[in-house]
């Protein structure tokens, strides 16, 4: 009997990213990119106000002579370019209200205002000495600008505006290249894509990128009892769920999933149908390939194919099941039982690894957390143990609570009803055979249920 460890090993070990292909920026995210993305040009590409504003002198309102700024006593917060803006930026309306009061600014310190510069305008102005131009969060600054005084530091005059607080040279400007310059790595290859890394393959002009594509899964379904969604069930014929149940885990975790329905039960067909879908996927799951006479055929087939490894693994459920590399292409397949709750469990445990794997992930398994077990629970000596529980947190100590899902509650361990009402799994390892309330055990948090 193998152990969950070394049969886990094996299958990420045979994961394997699809060919690169080029799809656009919009359909790219949670893909690992296949290229290295180079910046062409300057992000931003001109001197840009931060905030909503007055573009300025800093000279003209105390900032290089006479009336000087006092210190910010949050230093922590003051960036290389100046503190956090009051609006538009990363700072609240205000910013900076907590320093001490600056000295009244002159009268004499108005400035006339002699335009306006909204975002994405392309109309050059020049600012003269002892002017303000009034600009919004994204305009470019007026030739000589070297600051952006913000709109709530002003008395908010139209047309002459008076500073009630200084500013330096550099202010509230966003510099040009302060983002990204000529021939910056803005998404490095192998980088899986999140929303900042689409927004820096946006910001060097690229709207399609190199990338590996979601791994393809094939779900098929053995078993001369089984019978369609689309037909009623005769007398020992039951429907096939397992099929359903591991393509919506495959396409959960990120593949691209095709389920391709029961499998003819002539040997010709059968071989036909699976040696088409392992040439074109990634990985290959078949339900009802193991567990009883009823799969000797399946596997003869499959073993004509390539390599097949049916050794049992030391687990509950699921510890009926198969794996090999079939085909030229030695493809990862899945042999699962017809079961939904062990071929679930079996998903979750080695099919979802192997997936995010395959998309470039480096944390290929859910998030476990240490829990303290609300109730008394039993396991099978030298298996471990995947019991579906409800996971819960005390809201005064933060410590995780995990009450598992008894069979008067769940029913039977073999029926998928206790599972739509788990949202974690315990892990009881191989020599855990009793648990006893408040005893803590390993939690494998599952996808959260709204």
């Amino acid at each position: 009997m193998r152990s969950v460890e070394d049969q886990l090993a094996a299958v990420v070990d045979a994961a394997v990213a699809p060919e690169p292909i080029r799809v656009a920026l919009t359909d790219a995210l949670g893909l690992m990119c296949a290229e290295e993305v180079t910046s062409t040009t300057q992000v931003p590409g001109f001197p840009q106000a931060a905030v909503d504003g007055f573009a300025v002198r800093a000279v003209d309102v105390g900032g290089s002579a006479g009336l000087r700024r006092p210190e910010r006593r949050d230093a922590a917060k003051e960036g290389p370019e100046g503190p956090e803006g009051p609006e538009g930026e990363e700072g609240a309306e205000g910013a900076g209200s907590e320093a001490p009061a600056d000295p009244p600014v002159a009268r004499e310190r108005a400035l006339p205002v002699v335009g306006e510069v909204p975002a994405g305008s392309q109309k050059p102005l020049r600012l003269q000495p002892r002017q303000a131009v009034r600009v919004a969060t994204g305009a470019p600054l007026p030739t000589l600008a070297d600051a952006v005084l913000p709109l709530e530091w002003t008395d908010r005059g139209r047309k002459r505006v008076t500073p009630q607080r200084p500013v330096r040279t550099g202010d509230f400007v966003r510099k040009p290249g302060d983002d990204i310059q000529p021939g910056d790595i803005a998404v490095r290859q192998g980088s899986v894509l999140g929303p900042a890394q689409i927004g820096l393959a946006a910001a060097a002009g690229r709207d399609k990128l190199l990338v590996y594509p979601r791994p393809r899964v094939t779900v098929m379904s053995y078993g001369l009892e089984l019978v369609d969604l689309d037909r009623t069930p005769g007398l020992g014929q039951v429907f096939d769920i397992a099929s359903y149940v591991v393509a919506a885990a495959a396409r959960e975790a990120g593949a691209d999933v095709h389920r391709a329905g029961i499998v003819n039960a002539e040997p010709r067909r059968m071989r036909e149908t699976v040696a088409g879908h392992i040439a074109k996927s990634e990985f290959v799951v078949i339900t009802g390939a193991v567990g009883g006479s009823g799969a000797a055929p399946m596997q003869e087939i499959l073993r004509e194919l390539g390599e097949v490894d049916t050794t049992r693994v030391a687990m509950h459920p699921g510890s009926v099941q198969g794996f090999g590399l079939l085909g030229d292409e030695r493809t990862p397949t899945f042999l699962l039982p017809s079961n939904p709750v062990s071929a679930l469990v079996i998903a979750e445990t080695f099919i979802r690894p192997a997936i995010r794997r395959s998309l470039g992930k480096t944390a290929v398994t859910r998030r476990t957390v240490k829990a303290r077990s609300l109730r008394e629970l039993d396991s099978i000596p030298g298996r471990r143990g995947f019991i579906r529980a409800r996971l819960m947190r005390d809201a005064d100590s933060g410590e995780y609570l995990v009450e598992p899902l008894s069979a008067l509650e769940a029913g039977p361990t073999h029926l998928l009803a206790g599972f739509a009402e788990a949202n974690a799994m315990v892990h009881l390892p191989e020599d855990a055979i009793h648990v006893r309330p408040g005893d803590i055990v390993d939690v494998e948090f599952l996808h959260q249920r709204s």
